[in-house]
């Protein structure tokens, strides 16, 4: 695909995105209904290993091949610990929680990217972003509602899961540097694929952790699915951001708390209070708005960029 095309269909763009978050959030509550059944690590397998299917058609439709050369495996290394133990704690949070509560909980990532940032790529955040961060955790507090006697400690959870987020961010940023996109993602696939084998020994130590065969082809269905749905949403994805800018797309990426409440409520017949409500559209309303200030000062520096030196007079 033509690195000219990237910016140039944001109708297409954001349709690719929205398909890419209901896609995902459909997942997800698939996760949720058979969360019971399989253990964590078995469905972190599933999801990664049948994903190969789409992700390889892809590659080899659009680039001819398969693209494996790196020159930081050490920073595919990190990208997939962290991305790994993200995806460990989402799924774990569809199990212990409300689909709409762990997922909108779960879209406080925006906000620990921009205070992770800081202190591991060194970047210069402004009082408008420290602001937008301040009322974003104001809305986790509103979802959690500490101190109210039913404070939920598997809150937690999703909140752990987006500090993990931001990390895996943070190295895919660094890694875009230098690698290809669809390298990025054949590596985490891979490495995600092979780290959840390390749950296998854990039943041993809890019956309930114990990897099991499906017990039907529905079951099995299930496992293959969520593979092929993860897969898909990610080429989705990847073809979104291909297709329209970050500060267009992006945003859209909040429509999960919307698809969240919607399967939430007609699959598990879950109602979300006020608090996750209110909450839930600060946190939303925050990383729009940090999303939004990050692609501004992108443009500024790409322009500063493009301006020429002034000639040095004596």
């Amino acid at each position: 695909m033509s690195p000219s095309t990237s910016a140039d269909r944001p109708i297409q763009a954001i349709l690719l995105m929205n398909l890419a978050v209901f896609i995902f959030t459909a997942m997800d509550g698939i996760i949720k209904s058979v969360s019971q059944i399989f253990p964590t690590g078995e469905l972190i397998f599933a999801r990664n290993l049948f994903a190969f299917i789409p992700l390889l058609a892809f590659m080899l439709s659009i680039e001819r091949r398969v693209h494996l050369k790196t020159e930081r495996p050490w920073g595919h290394v990190w990208r997939g610990l962290f991305g790994v133990l993200a995806m460990f704690c989402f799924f774990l949070s569809y199990k212990l929680l409300p689909l709409s509560d762990a997922i909108a909980l779960g879209l406080s990532g925006p906000i620990f990217l921009t205070v992770l940032s800081v202190p591991l790529l060194g970047e210069v955040v402004g009082w408008r972003r420290w602001s937008a961060v301040i009322v974003g955790f104001l809305g986790v507090l509103v979802m959690t509602r500490p101190g109210s006697g039913i404070f939920d400690p598997a809150a937690f959870v999703p909140l752990l899961a987006s500090v993990f987020y931001a990390l895996a961010m943070i190295s895919i940023r660094r890694l875009a540097q230098t690698e290809r996109p669809t390298t990025i993602v054949f590596y985490f696939t891979l490495f995600a694929t092979l780290a959840s084998l390390v749950t296998i020994p854990l039943g041993s130590l809890d019956p309930a952790l114990a990897w099991r065969w499906p017990a039907n082809a529905e079951q099995m269905g299930l496992l293959v699915l969520i593979g092929l749905m993860g897969g898909s949403a990610q080429i989705a994805l990847t073809i979104a951001f291909r297709r329209g800018a970050v500060s267009l797309v992006a945003p859209f990426d909040y429509m999960a708390l919307v698809y969240g409440f919607l399967i939430g409520f007609f699959a598990f017949g879950e109602v979300p209070d006020a608090y996750l409500i209110a909450g839930g559209t600060i946190v939303v309303g925050s990383g729009i708005y940090i999303i939004h200030r990050e692609a501004k000062l992108a443009r500024e520096r790409r322009r500063q960029a493009t301006v020429p030196a002034m000639p040095v007079t004596e």
